[in-house]
């Protein structure tokens, strides 16, 4: 076979396997319409080659780009990482390629990477949670763009969902606490602005309460970027601000890890003076010393469903679900316990 130097094209691959252009594009991209001896024939040459088809031709043949988008808020947090590899698996097994991108919480952030992602002919995307702005979701509606929200049961303009109601979620955790004796409370939460499910797992943790005539005050619920420090500094302005608060409910696992390690500087038994309960289940928070109780969100399932769902939506399928519920479950470790006597 003759030796090329430089770029392979799809006219080398013609001329080594000595058909036409058509027909390797054929072979490549409707490999149904030749026979099996030729495509085997084709791809041995290819091999040989080394030539690496061109996306964008492909793209302009099939009329199909083979991307889908996903707009996360941040790319700094673990669940999000494992999520979206398991969604990219998926994606790769009918064929398509993931593009990410990340919005800060900021809905004009989130707004104009769908803006980016349609100009670069994604053909679905995937949205976390439902605080976007409502134009932009219009937008997809109007580019009739498959898309799905993930992290939560809601769906605005009646759209689709893969998730879990934050409200009835953090119930879990809150219960348990009930359970063990506790009825002084502080919350630890995520920035409630543009984030529903930060703002949900707030009002679930005080509609329970409530049930049970604990009415919690504005001060000892605060809220703060999921970031270690500030979980710490939001554990000191909690027990400054109730010092007989015995048990800390927290949105997030990373801000149960700074309330942890800020008690623990601060000579703080956990769970002998306080408990402390999180959220997501973290792989770091089963190691944690003392481990932590939390609330497991299956992460990986429910990014699974969300690219089945929106591979389904792509190639038509009729009658598929609105709501597709992931799988939430309390982990009980060490972080909580009785409330001390006092």
């Amino acid at each position: 076979m003759k030796k090329y130097t430089g770029s392979i094209t799809i006219d080398h691959v013609a001329a080594a396997a000595k058909v036409s252009t058509a027909t390797v594009s054929r072979a490549l991209n409707r490999p149904e319409t030749v026979s099996t001896a030729l495509k085997e024939k084709i791809q041995d040459v290819i091999k040989k080659l080394g030539y690496i088809p061109n996306a964008g031709a492909r793209s302009l043949m099939l009329k199909r780009s083979g991307t889908i988008g996903a707009i996360v808020p941040t790319l700094d947090n673990a669940i999000f990482a494992q999520g979206l590899s398991e969604f990219q698996r998926q994606l790769n097994q009918s064929g398509h390629q993931l593009l990410v991108a990340s919005s800060n919480y900021d809905p004009d952030i989130e707004a104009t990477q769908i803006t980016n992602l349609l100009t670069r002919g994604v053909e679905g995307i995937a949205l976390f949670g439902t605080s976007q702005q409502r134009e932009a979701l219009k937008l997809l509606r109007t580019r009739n763009i498959p898309y799905i929200h993930v992290g939560s049961l809601a769906a605005p303009l009646n759209g689709y969902a893969s998730g879990f109601d934050n409200a009835e979620a953090i119930k879990l955790g809150v219960k348990h606490l009930l359970d063990q004796g506790h009825k002084k409370f502080g919350i630890l939460s995520g920035i409630t602005a543009n984030n529903d499910r930060a703002k949900d797992r707030v009002a679930g943790a005080l509609a329970l309460l409530a049930e049970k005539k604990i009415y919690l005050k504005p001060e000892v619920i605060v809220e703060c970027r999921y970031e270690l420090q500030e979980a710490r500094l939001g554990l000191k302005k909690l027990l400054l601000n109730n010092p007989k608060i015995t048990a800390i409910i927290c949105g997030q696992d990373v801000l149960a890890l700074g309330a942890l390690l800020e008690a623990q500087k601060q000579g703080i038994k956990v769970p002998k003076d306080l408990s402390i309960v999180g959220f997501d289940d973290l792989e770091i928070s089963r190691h944690l010393l003392p481990s932590l109780t939390t609330i497991h969100i299956d992460a990986i399932g429910m990014w699974a469903q969300a690219a089945n769902h929106l591979i389904s939506q792509i190639n038509g399928v009729d009658n598929l679900p609105k709501k597709i519920k992931a799988n939430v479950n309390l982990v009980i470790r060490d972080s909580s316990s009785t409330p001390p006597k006092r």
